[in-house]
């Protein structure tokens, strides 16, 4: 049985209470930075609006993750199958992975309709988070022992019956760390997206985050960003049991 770390912990309750003095001790204006205690009241007084708002956000991240791991998987497949393919695209894709997303929002946003934010987001968010799931998984399949491979082939084992009983189980750990990876890039992406659209209409976190940054509410927008940071915890802490579960 494994022991339960307890360091971040204490560590982050002195961090908390060092900061919570010191911001009293200053008398540093909370607009500025608000205590700890401040940004606790912020969040039980505008849960009625964060809530909501952090599980849209959070659906269309793990929507994004989940199109992004089959999508990446099935690329990665594609292009251990045929090397011709991944001659031919993987450049593109490092193109289009080295391009910021901030520069393609507009143009994917044009193309889905500007009634659809929801739909841009979502694209924009995939984009962000498939390619650590595709070079993850090529290399785990690229990691298949040649002298099983040629079992597989000389006993005709079909593409289904290689990929589920050889690629996939050697690939696994491979995916699930870039898993791992993407989960917290869904997020990031959702909400740089939600911010490039710069509407309301998706109800998502990062719109709050902009709402409360106009009415110079400080303590809402820490609170806002606590869920983001509680959820990609959550995402990354969900993986990293379901790795440990597979390993054992």
């Amino acid at each position: 049985m494994s022991k339960i770390d307890f360091a971040p912990l204490i560590a982050g309750i002195y961090i908390l209470a060092l900061w919570e003095g010191l911001t009293r001790i200053s008398g540093l204006p909370h607009v500025i930075l608000p205590p700890p205690s401040a940004i606790g009241m912020a969040l039980i007084d505008r849960s009625i609006v964060l809530l909501p708002a952090a599980g849209i956000t959070l659906g269309l991240a793990l929507l994004a993750l989940v199109i992004s791991i089959s999508l990446g998987t099935a690329i990665a497949l594609l292009f251990a199958r045929f090397p011709v393919l991944e001659r031919g695209l993987a450049p593109y894709s490092l193109v289009l992975q080295a391009t910021p997303i901030v520069a393609i929002a507009p143009l994917v946003i044009i193309w889905t309709g500007i009634e659809n934010p929801r739909r841009a987001i979502l694209i924009l968010a995939i984009i962000v988070a498939v390619f650590p799931v595709l070079t993850a998984a090529l290399a785990g399949l690229k990691a298949v022992d040649p002298g099983l491979d040629r079992l597989f082939t000389l006993h005709r084992a079909t593409s289904s019956q290689r990929f589920l009983r050889l690629e996939l189980p050697t690939a696994a750990p491979f995916l699930l760390a870039g898993a791992k990876t993407a989960a917290g890039l869904s997020l990031v992406g959702v909400v740089v997206a939600e911010f490039v659209a710069g509407t309301g209409a998706t109800g998502g976190l990062a719109w709050r985050l902009v709402e409360a940054g106009n009415r110079l509410e400080t303590a809402t927008m820490f609170a806002a960003l606590f869920l983001l940071a509680l959820m990609g915890l959550s995402l990354h802490a969900l993986l990293s049991f379901v790795e440990n579960k597979l390993r054992n």
